[in-house]
């Protein structure tokens, strides 16, 4: 005999009233009233966090009122122009970039440390609010930056060593031995073909869709397109090995030697642009990156420099040596002219000015965690991060709070960085 109707209500009546409630179970409108509570900032970040909070926003015109205000122009941007929305995003990526300076610079610094691997790691990448890190354990694995779980991992062959990595929405693309793989997000790996795959040591790899470049120990570059799965270019840039390479969004390849200077070539024509040198000699490159939107390269040396040039006319703009020695990493955040994150081989963690050098902050970790929580990997130690003032002895820190910067990459006011040990350390900047 089934169930009554009315047990049949009760046991649906009990499902709602255990059932939790989320902000997603929300309603419209019921979000608009707690958008319309946030200041100007917040409410620019929660429309980034989904489209359906981008498209409530959106369609509130919160933005445009608060806009507005700040402009002191209702009437002239309540147009719906091409104009108006375009001074909208502007305005809103300056103002993002301007509280990312202004946290990396003064603000208070909190650090979450887990442990993701088993052994020691070196590499990270950060993107999309996710981290991927590798090169130890022949495993790499990608990271939720909300919770610090790991949400995918990835194998590599026992036989050959993992040179470097990077990733997308869709796939992990590797340089192992002397092969290039690929992971896709479903966890099917694929490897180029042998006769297509196959090259002279590789050293360190860039990659942006479609294309990634290799750079070699025979001093070539070689470019693999990811979707016919061949070598569509090998490119002459130096008589040494390749250290270090970034690309530029106008098909420009740069790469870094051991002899301290930093090549220019194209990536269509095959022809050499131009060398880069210092004015100093500032040891090997170790570490190169390049910001789009000032046209200016930066790059870290094994004697301790952070070197600025503009690509525009070639020029040395600036040299400014931040460590004792090795600079490991340099980064900046996509679209701030503004800030360079230093890391290298003391361990602490420094924000320049990419237009004079100049070091504005330098940090490391407090002793003492404040708390922890466990995860499937172990604890998540909450930390503070402490700023150094200028002329502070660095030997007098303990080298526990600064253990030597492999690697980092930056966010949103945020920075993780590798250590070649167990420990994620994600640092977080509050302005």
């Amino acid at each position: 005999m089934g169930p009554t109707p009315s047990s049949s209500n009760d046991r649906s009546e009990r499902r709602k009233r255990n059932a939790k409630t989320t902000i997603q179970s929300l309603e419209p409108d019921t979000l608009c009233m707690i958008f319309a509570l946030l200041d100007f900032f917040d409410l620019v970040r929660c429309s980034a966090v989904c489209k359906y909070w981008n498209t409530i926003i959106n369609k509130s015109k919160l933005l445009r009122e608060f806009y507005a205000k700040q402009k002191q122009n209702s009437t002239e941007f309540s147009n719906k122009s091409t104009c108006s929305e375009t001074s909208l995003k502007t305005y809103l990526e300056e103002l993002a970039m301007e509280h990312h300076r202004v946290s990396l610079q003064e603000g208070l610094i909190n650090i979450d440390q887990w442990k993701g691997h088993s052994v020691g790691f070196n590499q990270c990448r950060m993107k999309m609010g996710l981290i991927l890190t590798g090169k130890g354990d022949k495993v790499m694995r990608l990271w939720s930056l909300e919770s610090y779980k790991c949400v995918e991992e990835y194998a590599v062959p026992d036989t050959v060593p993992l040179v470097d990595f990077d990733f997308d929405e869709s796939k992990i693309v590797g340089l192992v031995g002397t092969r290039i793989c690929i992971w896709r997000r479903n966890g099917k790996r694929s490897i180029f073909p042998s006769n297509e795959g196959t090259f002279v040591k590789g050293l360190c790899m860039r990659y942006n869709d479609p294309e990634a470049v290799v750079g070699c120990e025979d001093g070539t570059a070689r470019l693999f397109d990811m979707y016919s799965r061949k070598c569509s270019r090998i490119i002459r840039m130096r008589a040494g090995p390749v250290t270090c390479l970034c690309l530029s969004d106008d098909q420009l390849i740069l790469s870094g030697s051991s002899l301290g200077s930093i090549t220019v070539s194209g990536i269509l024509s095959d022809q050499q642009v131009a060398t880069l040198r210092s004015r100093i000699t500032i040891g090997g490159i170790k570490t190169l990156c390049y910001n789009a939107c000032s046209h200016l390269v930066f790059a870290g040396s094994t004697s301790g420099y952070t070197s600025c040039w503009d690509l525009r006319t070639m020029r040395s703009l600036w040299e400014t040596r931040v460590s004792p020695n090795v600079v490991y990493s340099v980064q900046h955040l996509r679209s701030d002219k503004s800030t360079l994150v230093v890391g290298g081989i003391d361990g602490v963690l420094r924000t320049l000015d990419q237009n004079t050098g100049q070091v504005l902050a330098s940090c490391v970790m407090e002793g003492n965690a404040l708390s922890s929580s466990q995860n499937t990997y172990g604890a998540t130690e909450k930390r503070k991060g402490r700023r150094l003032s200028e002329g502070t002895p660095i030997d007098s820190i303990p080298k526990s709070a600064r253990p030597p910067i492999t690697c980092l990459a930056v966010g949103m006011k945020k920075v993780v960085t590798a250590h070649n040990g167990r420990h994620i350390r994600l640092w977080k900047f509050n302005s």
